[in-house]
């Protein structure tokens, strides 16, 4: 459900609306009408997806549902990329079920061939766009106690992928994961790039690639010969949580922050530094932030530590979140999330 500003209006509002009749793979059979993009609202869109409100007319007390759908001005060569995509993930959601993680509720086939996911919705907002109003509003980071929510809920969701489903989600970031109201639920979605584990944590297909997004990727997903392991995650985890506390994207310069310094490369984007900078951690201003971050602070060191095997598992950062355990950062030294 990520954002994108940058993303073509969809070309389906320019059309004559018409709503398109669908069999649900997941009922059955049972028709189950969707309508016609312009009669929805556009929750969000992504590469190659947008994402819409359905409301279920005519049903009593039914909940409205998120629909994804292939962007009508998607590449043609890259709509059977985006159909796939689609349809894999449709097949990981039915299978899951954990109350941090977004819900399935049909895949359905439009007389065109398209593919269309509808998943719960109970009036999420994805946590990038909150970012982004916060940022825009003047604010500064998130109350330490919500950050804390977003990561243990979070690692709950990531703990129930990775151990009970064997997955690696592949694509961890503000973008996908998704809020109601004042922090009441938090769920990771978008699961559309999920890769196999095997016993051992490590992705089984040696074929498959890490998609992610660039700027939360690991050090080993940006070597040719590094090995992908459930540790992937952790680390867009960890900068997922940085994103609360910076109101930034990693390893881009926020001009907005630069606007009382006098900083003649304000404006100007030096794609070198940028790609050195990919797979490590970015600088944080703890001082600014204050004692009460402390825990979260130490959190995202450990999930961003460069070598996978001193990060923690998900496992692990949940027990700590939840009992204030001890997580080991290194045989012989210990940080303690109190």
């Amino acid at each position: 459900m990520a954002s994108s500003p940058t993303t073509p209006a969809d070309e389906g509002s320019f059309k004559t609306p018409q709503t398109v009749r669908v069999r649900s793979v997941s009922s059955g059979g049972t028709p189950i009408t969707i309508p016609a993009s312009p009669f929805m609202k556009k929750l969000g869109c992504g590469t190659g997806v947008n994402v819409y409100l359905m409301n279920r007319v005519g049903k009593l007390n039914a909940s409205p549902w998120a629909v994804k759908k292939i962007n009508s001005r998607c590449a043609t060569k890259q709509v059977s990329v985006y159909q796939k995509r689609l349809n894999d993930e449709a097949k990981i959601l039915k299978a899951i079920n954990h109350p941090n993680i977004v819900g399935f509720r049909a895949f359905t086939t439009a007389k065109d061939g398209s593919k269309c996911l509808a998943m719960e919705y109970g009036g999420e907002q994805s946590l990038n766009d909150m970012i982004e109003k916060r940022r825009e509003d003047g604010l500064k980071a998130f109350p330490a106690a919500n950050i804390e929510k977003v990561a243990l809920h979070v690692a709950r969701g990531l703990q129930y992928l990775h151990n009970e489903k064997l997955l690696l989600h592949g694509d961890m970031k503000s973008c996908n994961v998704v809020i109601k109201g004042d922090f009441e639920t938090v769920k990771i979605c978008d699961v559309g790039v999920s890769l196999q584990l095997d016993e051992n944590m490590r992705v089984s297909d040696p074929n498959v690639e890490y998609i992610g997004t660039e700027p939360w990727k690991p050090k080993e997903a940006l070597q040719e010969e590094g090995e992908i392991t459930d540790k992937a995650d952790i680390f867009a985890y960890g900068l997922t949580l940085w994103e609360m506390m910076t109101l930034a994207m990693p390893h881009l310069e926020m001009l907005e922050e630069d606007e009382d310094e006098d900083d003649s490369m304000e404006g100007s984007f030096d794609d070198d530094a940028y790609y050195e900078r990919l797979g490590t951690r970015p600088p944080l201003d703890t001082e600014a932030l204050g004692n009460e971050y402390l825990k979260m602070v130490e959190l995202f060191y450990l999930c961003t530590e460069e070598d996978p095997n001193k990060r923690p598992s998900a496992a692990q950062i949940v027990q700590a979140l939840e009992s204030n355990a001890v997580l080991e950062k290194t045989p012989c030294e210990v940080i303690v999330l109190d």
